[in-house]
């Protein structure tokens, strides 16, 4: 677990990456600009992107005008399945929208419904950070059966694994299995995807605590050795979610969270989804 916003996790592989982001997630124009120029003010090294955002030009802009040097942060983009078929392209599509010289994770998005079409969207991720143009590979949304599917094929173990998680779906084989096998894994939607409202034993922890229901959601991601990346553009709420550090949840107080499980859930299904509402934009 990390004890403070900016500190760095160890990755399969050698690398590292800070346990804790700013997610990008349909933030755009110079409010996305303006809200990386100010987590990092706040400390935060990591920033969570996607060409299925349409916002990796503004991260990039962010990145570029933050006052930090290129290796002090942190920048994560993604693959869409529909690029599989031409993952080079959609590599050479996010080095040019972000403008940032190198990707320092890129992930697999989904894992589509064309095992040879991962495989060749693995294998291009792959050479890339061979190549340089990426410091460690990862996946997004990927089953345990599919990360192993990977590491059977290519005997390399993803770096990272985002997916859905949250005390509603928390995702307790995936939690497993990366543990064991040292992967990285990254909370996407961990303030129950904006549904905290209807959980009010966040709020009672969260009086007990003198802190928000948020911030109690995200200490239980961060008790959980989880990395996670909570989403705002709002100057006093980037503040807020990363004051995670000065308070610890007591045992009986995970275990009430965890007994909030019940598989409740919003993203697609990892072995369904195969992404053909986006394609690859042109230019």
């Amino acid at each position: 677990m990390i004890h403070a916003v900016g500190e760095k996790i160890d990755l399969p592989g050698g690398q590292q990456m800070s346990g804790f982001g700013l997610g990008c997630y349909k933030a755009q124009g110079e409010e996305l600009v303006q809200a990386i120029r100010w987590a990092v003010q706040t400390g935060y090294r990591m920033f969570d992107t996607a060409t299925r955002y349409l916002n990796e030009d503004q991260v990039g802009r962010g990145i570029r005008s933050c006052g930090l040097v290129r290796e002090q942060v942190c920048v994560v983009s993604k693959l869409w399945p529909t690029s599989f078929e031409r993952p080079q392209e959609g590599l050479r599509y996010s080095l040019r929208q972000l403008d940032i010289g190198y990707i320092d994770g890129y992930l697999l998005h989904w894992p589509g419904t064309d095992r040879e079409a991962r495989f060749r969207a693995w294998e291009t991720v792959l050479e890339a950070v061979e190549h340089g143009q990426v410091r460690f590979a990862g996946v997004s949304n990927f089953l345990p059966e599919q990360i192993e599917e990977l590491i059977e094929k290519f005997g390399v173990v993803p770096a990272v694994n985002q997916v859905e998680l949250h005390p509603w779906y928390p995702q307790r084989e995936t939690q497993a299995y990366c543990r064991q096998r040292g992967i990285a894994l990254t909370a996407w939607g961990p303030i129950f995807r904006g549904h905290i409202d209807e959980v009010p034993l966040m709020q009672q922890l969260a009086e007990r605590y003198h802190k928000s229901p948020v911030q109690v959601t995200l200490r239980w991601h961060l008790q959980k050795g989880l990395v996670v990346i909570p989403k705002s553009t709002n100057r006093e709420r980037i503040a807020e979610n990363a004051a995670l550090f000065d308070f610890a949840l007591s045992e009986t107080d995970m275990a009430a969270i965890d007994a909030l499980a019940c598989d409740r859930h919003f993203g697609g299904d990892p072995r369904q989804y195969d992404g053909s509402d986006f394609l690859l934009p042109v230019q």
